[in-house]
């Protein structure tokens, strides 16, 4: 009777709700807040569970009260009893939200058909977030060191056929002359725009308020990206304000040279790359928009970059890098504009990165890809071919488990008139390129070879691309089979961020299916390693007191290999 002026199910968490977790026993609760308690590092779209070998007991206690009951609102009610290695967070795995689609549609996934009415559902997760939050700040209480946690660098062996992991950084003594070898670092990082950050504070209740401040994150960011010292910088969600005033004056300080490309919409942030120029020059830098007004498909705002890059250094041939850099939509309903955006951004780099030998000089694609690892959109960029005949608009990018509509990929996903083939190269180009190797038709024939083409490729439901593509990351720890994430908030841990490159034919880091790169490329010597979602969460996960971004700094380090 004390607390007779709160809600019914306030009064029954003091005396009804304790969960107990003993090995594999299942959580015995008698309220539906307890939903939020999830196995660390288990991804919702993942074929089995795995369990933290953790006791404990949680016993709920409303702190007293004695006032008015909005002083008990305002007060911060909290688990007494709290253990850090468990894990605790809402079990929607949607992604960070950039504005695209309202609230309302946000749906919950579970691994059941949900059947309640959308009020009960935005009640149910308001509810769930509240007890995340709740956690999270007494977390963050009784953290001895708060927000730290290390990551360490992954060397791989060059000297193994099979992908070994070394403590230390080996010494390749097959080639002593050193002006062959350019050794060069790499980063892709999503680095948070206030903008949206304040736009989604939705997805950052579990972080205190002064850790969300530009002030306070720009500094920690800086810093980061001080230590860990790249010489390629490749970064995502930078508002083009701060950029003017703050990054780029500050990045340039440190040495490096900085392109930006911001959005074309009002979201007032872009993708940078940004180079040491003490390692490379500037060739040519190659903005990409994929809005196009007369393209109703293509109605998004989201940017990528393309650089060439001339390394600092004395070489038999006139060696050159290609550098690309995107944030794709969000939207996980809308795979049919990821998969556009993204032949966009390979169109491109097939325009940029030919050699005179008719090769593709090295490439790296970093970036925000808004897919997960093992998705439709994942295996086209590694594979370099997508059959998405059948394939749902929804499935594309691996977000939702259980995507909401059943529209159907049409054949083809973008019209004519982008100019784009489904080999993800422009057409023009392509007859350019045709006509220069000797392949010219008298003119009847070649217009009638041309309407066969175009006939072929509307009914063609095959994607492909010119690439040979490996992941710096495995996206699972090889001893555990628990996924690496790269961006985890009170919604999500996952992994959205990659770094693709141009493996060399003796790359021993190389994924399958990289095996068949043409001669020369890149060899990946190391990278700085990930973490898990139980990881994260130790440190009440991303932002929090030292990481100021809800995305992790990608790092690898490469070898240019001259063909």
């Amino acid at each position: 009777g004390r607390h007779s002026m709160l809600p019914r199910h306030m009064q029954r968490l003091g005396r009804d709700c304790i969960a107990h977790w003993n090995g594999s026993q299942v959580l015995a609760l008698n309220s539906p807040v307890f939903n939020c308690m999830r196995w660390a590092g288990h991804y919702p779209w993942a074929s089995f569970p795995l369990p933290v070998p953790v006791d404990f007991s949680t016993n709920w206690r409303l702190p007293p009260f004695f006032g008015p009951w909005r002083q008990f609102q305002n007060s911060n009610w909290q688990l007494d009893n709290f253990t850090q290695s468990s894990c605790f967070h809402l079990p929607n795995p949607n992604m960070k939200s950039e504005g695209e689609e309202p609230l309302t549609k946000k749906r919950r996934l579970s691994g059941q058909h949900d059947t309640s009415t959308p009020e009960e559902e935005t009640n149910f997760v308001n509810q769930k977030e509240a007890l995340c939050l709740s956690i999270a700040q007494n977390e963050d209480k009784h953290s001895s060191k708060k927000g730290t946690v290390k990551r360490h660098w992954e060397y791989f062996c060059q000297h193994s056929r099979t992908m070994k992991i070394c403590e230390n950084k080996e010494t390749d003594q097959s080639n002593t002359e050193s002006e062959a070898k350019f050794d060069f670092t790499v980063m892709s990082y999503n680095i948070l725009s206030q903008n949206l950050l304040e736009d989604n504070s939705h997805l950052y209740r579990h972080c205190r308020q002064r850790l969300l401040i530009w002030t306070y994150r720009f500094p920690n960011i800086l810093q980061e990206i001080k230590q860990l010292d790249a010489d390629v910088l490749c970064l995502q969600e930078v508002q083009e304000d701060h950029y003017r005033t703050e990054i780029k004056p500050s990045l340039e300080s440190l040495g490096y040279h900085c392109e930006y490309k911001m959005r074309t919409g009002r979201k007032p942030d872009g993708c940078a790359i940004c180079f040491k120029t003490s390692k490379f020059s500037l060739i040519s830098s190659n903005p990409v928009e994929f809005f196009r007004h007369d393209i109703p498909l293509l109605d998004r705002d989201n940017v990528g970059l393309v650089l060439l890059l001339q390394p600092r250094f004395h070489c038999k041939t006139n060696a050159a890098v290609c550098i690309a850099n995107t944030h794709l939509l969000y939207n996980p309903r809308r795979g049919d504009i990821k998969l556009t955006q993204l032949a966009m951004l390979l169109a491109e780099i097939a325009s940029v990165a030919p050699q005179k030998d008719g090769t593709f000089c090295p490439i790296i694609i970093c970036g925000d890809f808004n897919s997960v690892p093992g998705s439709p959109l994942y295996r086209f960029i590694k594979e370099g071919k997508l059959n998405y005949e059948g394939l749902a608009i929804g499935k594309v990018s691996g977000q939702e488990q259980f995507p909401r509509g059943q529209r159907i990929l049409s054949i083809p996903i973008w019209p004519k008139k982008l100019g784009i083939s489904q080999s993800c190269v422009y057409e023009i180009k392509q007859q350019q390129k045709e006509e220069n190797a000797g392949e010219k038709l008298e003119a009847a024939k070649l217009d009638n070879a041309q309407e066969i083409v175009i006939t072929s490729e509307k009914l063609s439901s095959k994607l492909q691309h010119h690439f040979k593509l490996s992941s710096v990351y495995s996206h699972y720890f090889p001893e555990t089979g628990i996924p690496e994430v790269t961006t985890c908030h009170s919604r999500s841990a996952v992994t959205v961020d990659y770094i693709f490159y141009s493996a060399a034919n003796d790359d021993t880091a190389t994924q399958p299916g990289g095996e068949d790169s043409f001669h020369g490329g890149l060899k990946l010597l190391g990278r700085l390693a990930l973490l898990t979602e139980k990881d994260l969460w130790t440190v009440n996960g991303l932002p929090n007191e030292n990481n100021s971004s809800d995305h992790l700094p990608l790092l690898a380090e490469f070898r240019l290999i001259e063909r």
